[in-house]
């Protein structure tokens, strides 16, 4: 069996490299092909290297001020005589970017099975986030196979009218990816100097980078974000700062300059994923951050107006921020307080799963899509026995 999987950007690279993991621990039963399009090249290579996937194909097709109409067909453009070669069994793809909808059109187009991994994900407005929300509702729409990461997720597909043979609830492999990292990571140099001017102090973690918070709304949030490190004495602001200029012009407009504001350089993820987990507060508009917190046992605030993955909220692991920076500055007094819901987030069990997605998903794949349907229960992810 030809299994193919098509990788753009840094959070498909970690969803999918324990699906890959597996697959490849199969041995004689299923031949993996990876594709890169390097829709991100230099924020993907890093992490392609620390995962250990193997690179078959590598499109290379990032510019700059691409739309991503222009990237959507120029990896269509590139994948589809590779599909045409390979004949693969099953295509892959993983989330809500520019690369997964090309190759799920790439798929369906060539009546190639698709597989959507964290699939049924949906904010319910399609300009936020802006094309991700799109993109998810179209793939959907091609896709033969659905791996939903929670029974939230597998009901909207129902909703959709996708069949309930064709989904299948696993959780999702970033906690798998998350946990392997946590295994094997150390302190580094940077993060170690980091956490030493640092020590005795509440951390908070920021990561913003998406296209909805840029502009008026991002240069707000580092507003509140600065003045509420200035009222805390005991607070200090970490920020890896995302290399779009849009990004490192507004940090550097209102964060530079502070003594207990350090913007940093882009982390890899397991100095990132250190650092997090020193952290006393992860303030971020990131979706996967969403899913990791959880993991990581740390209380968020989202930075968005609407949330596809409410499970962290219901929790109680997170809180949803909205548009109002005034809202933003009411939470972070909120968290500060004694006794607030920030320090119970440590107890709250991983809505997301326990770090076997990617066996589960691969399993499924290898029997031909007829293992049992997996089911969430109170107590987190599971499965049918």
């Amino acid at each position: 069996m030809k299994v193919l999987t098509i990788i753009g950007t840094r959070p498909e690279a970690i969803k999918l490299a324990p699906v890959i993991w597996q697959l490849e621990k199969l041995g004689g039963a299923v031949r993996t092909i990876n594709v890169l399009s390097s829709q991100h090249t230099d924020l993907l290579s890093p992490f392609v290297r620390y995962f250990n996937i193997r690179v078959d194909h590598d499109f290379q097709i990032m510019k700059a001020d691409q739309t991503p109409e222009q990237v959507c067909s120029s990896i269509r453009t590139m994948l589809d005589p590779i599909l045409s070669q390979e004949a693969p069994d099953l295509l892959l793809v993983q989330g809500d970017t520019t690369t997964a909808l090309a190759g799920a059109m790439a798929g369906f187009h060539l009546h190639i099975p698709v597989g959507h991994v964290e699939a049924g994900l949906r904010s319910g407005n399609l300009n936020s986030p802006y094309p991700e929300e799109s993109n998810r509702v179209l793939i959907t729409r091609l896709a033969t196979w659905h791996f939903a990461a929670t029974s939230r997720n597998r009901d909207t597909l129902l909703s959709e009218g996708v069949p309930p043979e064709r989904i299948f609830v696993t959780g999702n492999p970033v906690v798998d990816a998350l946990q392997f990292t946590l295994k094997r990571a150390t302190v580094s140099s940077l993060v170690d100097a980091i956490l030493q001017s640092t020590g005795g102090m509440k951390r908070v973690v920021l990561t913003t980078h998406r296209r909805e918070s840029f502009g008026g709304v991002m240069a707000r949030n580092l507003s509140v974000l600065r003045g509420f490190v200035e009222h805390h004495e005991d607070v200090v602001l970490l920020f890896p700062v995302h290399p779009n200029p849009a990004v490192t012009r507004v940090a550097n407009e209102i964060l530079a300059g502070h003594r207990r504001i350090q913007l940093v350089q882009p982390l890899d993820y397991e100095d990132f994923i250190v650092l997090l987990s020193y952290a006393w507060l992860i303030v971020s508009d990131s979706g996967g951050l969403q899913e990791e917190s959880p993991t990581l046992g740390k209380p968020l605030l989202i930075l968005r107006e609407n949330t596809e993955r409410p499970e962290a909220v219901e929790s109680g692991i997170a809180r949803l921020v909205g548009g109002s920076p005034e809202n933003l500055a009411a939470l972070l007094e909120d968290a500060y307080g004694r006794g607030s819901w920030a320090d119970r987030v440590g107890t709250i069990e991983n809505p997301f799963g326990r770090g076997d997605s990617g066996e589960q998903i691969a399993q499924i794949i290898v029997n031909g899509f007829g293992a049992p349907q997996a089911e969430v229960s109170s107590g987190g992810v599971g499965r049918d026995e």
